[in-house]
């Protein structure tokens, strides 16, 4: 269970059963200062590793979980997905599952889309850090691979950069439409020319969800380039920090 009410982070508002657990962390309320202020999760930004410790500790504390029940990646923009607990003490991968109560699945992100799956038994749960290159790549059918029934998986979209602001160029619109011409629906011209498209990560991963048999997908309102104030953006600040997205089971 959540134990507090803190700015720094928000329960995703979607009809996930009984004993499944999420949260999504904001910029909001931690310890980090300069370009990473202040709820900072990512190690590898060069934010000072202390304030980063601090606000890992919080989050632990805020949810609830046990010290180490929250499982980090070393994410590549790949399509790799992991169980955790996983061997590896940070896996190389850009998805993870599990089905053991108490241990929270994770990923960061700022701008990629965070993509949270659970099947409607509460009997296992999934996420994953979805750009452009690895929704291109597969990884949300990959994460949803780990379920039986994809029919009766839910998926909830995390705060991405929106469709008014990830501006691509036209090979990133060829890649997408190379496997499905559908995918055209979700790119609008940012040029004259059509050198430049704005890309709509949310329409493209619903798409994708869609067609690997999933119908109820939730969330996907939020930007996280136009919210400064709530979310860390790569594209618009280049040193930035991380926000975190957890699912997990709960023990009881």
């Amino acid at each position: 269970m959540i134990t507090e009410s803190d700015e720094s982070v928000f329960v995703p508002d979607w009809p996930a059963p009984a004993g499944v657990r999420s949260l999504v962390t904001t910029r909001r309320g931690g310890f980090s200062s300069g370009p990473w202020r202040s709820f900072n999760l990512g190690f590898h930004v060069n934010d000072d590793a202390g304030a980063v410790h601090a606000n890992r500790a919080k989050l632990t504390r805020v949810s609830g979980l046990a010290p180490g029940a929250v499982h980090w990646l070393e994410q590549v923009h790949g399509n790799r997905v992991v169980r955790v607990p996983a061997m590896e003490q940070t896996p190389v991968a850009d998805a993870a599952w599990t089905d053991q109560p108490g241990q929270a699945c994770v990923v960061m992100t700022a701008d990629c889309l965070p993509v949270l799956f659970c099947d409607d038994r509460g009997s296992r749960v999934a996420v994953a850090h979805a750009g452009w290159r690895g929704l291109a790549d597969g990884v949300l059918e990959a994460a949803l691979g780990v379920f039986p029934e994809p029919s009766r998986v839910l998926a909830y979209l995390g705060p991405a950069i929106g469709p008014s602001a990830f501006e691509v160029g036209d090979e990133v619109r060829a890649t997408f439409i190379a496997e499905d011409p559908e995918a055209g629906l979700h790119f609008h011209p940012a040029s004259p020319l059509g050198e430049t498209w704005y890309a709509d990560l949310y329409g493209l991963a619903r798409q994708r969800l869609e067609t690997a048999g999933v119908k109820r997908v939730f969330g996907g309102c939020a930007c996280t380039y136009w919210d400064e104030a709530d979310f860390f953006s790569y594209r618009r600040d280049g040193t930035t920090g991380r926000m975190a997205s957890l699912i997990w089971l709960d023990n009881a």
